[in-house]
């Protein structure tokens, strides 16, 4: 029993370590007024017909805070990445000088801001309930333990140590929250 009760724990800890990750991710995404070469992840280019990351089609960087290179592999790619990066809708302009592309980030407004916040707010509160509902999961397996014998001790216990792991998560959720807002709305 005390063994299943590990595996239990070990899988609250994975999955919750997952939704930090996948917060992380999607907080890389939104900008902060600052170049990041985060921001162009998950655009697809089209290469000889078929879709690459343009991270495996060209060499990203950012030169400066307020502007990303793009650097395709070959330059028959720069109107394919360019193409790319005006269908994924991120409000940014490529400019290309035909050796390669540079985006400009323009700094954003108050207005802009705020809706960057709240988007990061509902970020994190997605991932607390992936958190929270990983503790119900949890939960409810070792209730299921009790009924195939577990001690209501045993049980309570790991229920409290479910807890605390979820709270440990929330507050590691928190502080990202806390340091991405200042990011923003730091001008």
């Amino acid at each position: 029993m005390q063994e299943e009760i590990e595996l239990i724990l070990d899988d609250a800890k994975e999955r919750m370590a997952k939704a930090i990750e996948h917060l992380d991710n999607e907080l890389g995404k939104i900008r902060a007024g600052k170049a990041n070469t985060k921001m162009l992840e998950g655009i697809l280019v089209d290469y000889y017909g078929s879709m690459s990351p343009l991270s495996q089609v060209a060499n990203i960087s950012t030169p400066d805070a307020r502007t990303i290179a793009i650097q395709p592999w070959e330059k028959s790619l720069i109107t394919s990445i360019e193409k790319a990066i005006m269908a994924a809708n991120l409000g940014l302009n490529p400019d290309n000088n035909g050796e390669m592309i540079r985006i400009n980030i323009p700094p954003l407004t108050e207005e802009r801001r705020h809706d960057l916040v709240k988007q990061v707010k509902k970020e994190c509160e997605d991932a607390k309930v992936s958190s929270r509902n990983t503790r119900r999961d949890c939960n409810e397996e070792l209730k299921r333990l009790k009924k195939e014998g577990l001690s209501e001790d045993l049980e309570k216990d790991a229920e409290a140590e479910v807890q605390k792991i979820t709270d440990s998560f929330i507050a590691k959720i928190d502080d990202m929250y806390t340091v991405k807002e200042k990011d923003i709305l730091t001008v």
